[in-house]
C-alpha cells in the first residue's frame, strides 16, 4: 500500500514538472519559430577595422546554429536579427606611479534589433557591448584577435539571452 502510494506521488510529481516545462526545449530555447537569418552587421563605429563585421555576423550565425533547432535562411525567416557595430575603443584603465597606462581595455558595442515575425511582442531593440583588458606593455594589433574571439563569444550569448533564452 505504502508503495504504491509513494509511486503515485513520484509520477504525479514528475507529470507536473514534465507539465511546467511547455514550450521551452532542453536547450532553454522558448519560441514557435523555425527559421532564422541574421542579417550583416555593418561596422558603423568611429574606428574601422576591417571584417570585425563580418565576423560578428558569422559568429551569431553560429551560436544560434549550434544552440537551437532553427533553420539559417536568408530571406523570410521567422526570426530576424539586425544591427550594426557601434563602438570600438581603446581606453587605459589602470595607471602606474609615473601616470602612464598600466593596463588598455578594447571595448566593442554593437546596436541589435530582434523581430520575432510570429510573435511581435518579443520584438527588442537593445545595445550590448563587452570588453578584453591587456597589458600596455602589448599592442592592440597584437591581441586584437584574441580580444575579438573574447568579446564576441560574450555579446553573441548574451544576444542569444536575451533575444531568445529570456534570461
Amino acid at each position: 500500500m505504502i508503495s504504491k502510494l509513494k509511486y503515485s506521488i513520484v509520477t504525479i510529481l514528475g507529470l507536473i514538472i514534465l507539465q511546467g516545462c511547455g514550450a521551452y526545449s532542453f536547450s532553454g530555447i522558448n519560441t514557435t519559430a523555425n527559421s532564422f537569418q541574421v542579417n550583416f552587421f555593418q561596422n558603423q563605429a568611429p574606428i574601422i577595422i576591417p571584417g570585425i563585421d563580418q565576423r560578428f555576423t558569422n559568429q551569431l550565425q553560429d551560436l544560434i546554429l549550434n544552440q537551437t533547432n532553427l533553420n539559417l535562411v536568408t530571406a523570410n525567416a521567422d526570426i530576424i536579427y539586425e544591427g550594426e557595430i557601434v563602438q570600438y575603443y581603446v581606453a587605459p584603465t589602470n595607471a602606474t606611479s609615473e601616470n602612464t597606462a598600466a593596463q588598455n581595455r578594447l571595448t566593442i558595442g554593437i546596436n541589435v534589433r530582434f523581430y520575432d515575425t510570429k510573435n511581435s511582442d518579443e520584438d527588442l531593440e537593445q545595445r550590448f557591448s563587452f570588453f578584453f583588458d591587456y597589458g600596455a606593455a602589448q599592442s592592440e594589433v597584437s591581441v586584437r584577435d584574441q580580444a575579438i574571439q573574447v568579446i564576441y563569444e560574450r555579446l553573441t550569448q548574451d544576444i542569444l539571452n536575451a533575444t531568445l533564452a529570456k534570461w
